[in-house]
């Protein structure tokens, strides 16, 4: 008798994750879909002029039509958005390792780096054109400065998460300093980084767009400035559209890494969904 387990299951696994894709997925396709049919076809009964709201097709039209233009300037500004996401993921952990491991450090860091998120990114930005000049930096160091928080706060969070007890078991079979922090504590707080690291990426596209708008001769934000006393309102609209791909696609990337780096940590959470119901 023949048996085919294998593609049985394979398909019967397609067939149950299909629906779930689309229960997933479908409600807000569906929602998206009917708000841009309700926006077409309220300008087009309305007859609002283009240069004040234009259509989704028009913004469309203007993806197509000026595709060189866009991408040229879409490169420019993830450019900035990696480096400084980059240095800010660098500076961000190496400074919340800092804090958690020395109260001296955590009394004279910590006010700083709240200090740093109350003080408007845009009033700092100039200064960064003073000190820094034109070109890339400046734009870079306002991606550094507006995600980096997120990583540090919720990093000294991980490390300060650490059952005591499993670091008292830890020193008791003879665990070094560097042994804790590598076996230990920086497993645990790989979860808490990651959630601070999903954030981040989504504010380094809003630092880069404000670094732009300051000073730039490059650049999303800095096309839409242009753009916007030229009454080119459908660029302007087509260049929000690319940054917003740009942060789904790399907050989707951050999420994807996520799933390959804590294997466990997903499958707990699966399993405590799961469990809830």
């Amino acid at each position: 008798m023949r048996e085919e387990p294998v593609h049985g299951a394979g398909a019967a696994s397609r067939s149950r994750r299909y629906p779930s894709l689309v229960g997933q997925w479908g409600p807000p396709g569906v929602i998206l879909l009917l708000a841009l049919a309700a926006w077409e076809g309220a300008v087009r009964l309305f007859h609002v002029q283009r240069w004040l709201l234009p259509p989704p097709s028009s913004i469309g039209a203007e993806l197509w039509e000026s595709r060189s233009l866009l991408l040229r300037h879409t490169w420019v500004t993830l450019e900035e958005v990696l480096l400084g996401f980059a240095l800010a993921l660098v500076v961000g952990v190496a400074l919340a390792t800092a804090i958690a491991y020395s109260r001296i450090v955590e009394r004279a860091a910590y006010p700083f780096v709240i200090a740093s998120q109350t003080v408007p990114i845009v009033a700092i930005a100039p200064l960064l054109l003073i000190w820094i000049g034109y070109g890339i930096w400046p734009k870079v160091m306002v991606v550094v400065l507006i995600s980096f928080f997120p990583i540090v706060v919720n990093m000294v969070d991980g490390l300060k998460s650490v059952d005591p007890d499993m670091l008292s078991m830890a020193r008791t079979l003879g665990a070094s300093r560097w042994q804790l922090f590598t076996k230990v504590q920086a497993p645990a707080s790989v979860p808490f980084l990651f959630s601070g690291v999903r954030v981040a990426i989504a504010m380094s596209v809003i630092g880069a767009v404000i670094g732009e708008w300051v000073g730039a001769s490059a650049g999303l934000g800095y096309l839409m400035m242009r753009s916007a006393p030229q009454f080119l309102t459908d660029r302007v609209f087509a260049s929000i559209f690319i940054l917003s791909i740009m942060g789904i696609a790399l907050f989707a990337l951050v999420v994807l890494a996520e799933r390959y780096a804590m294997p466990w940590y997903q499958w707990e959470k699966r399993e405590k969904a799961l469990g809830g119901r």
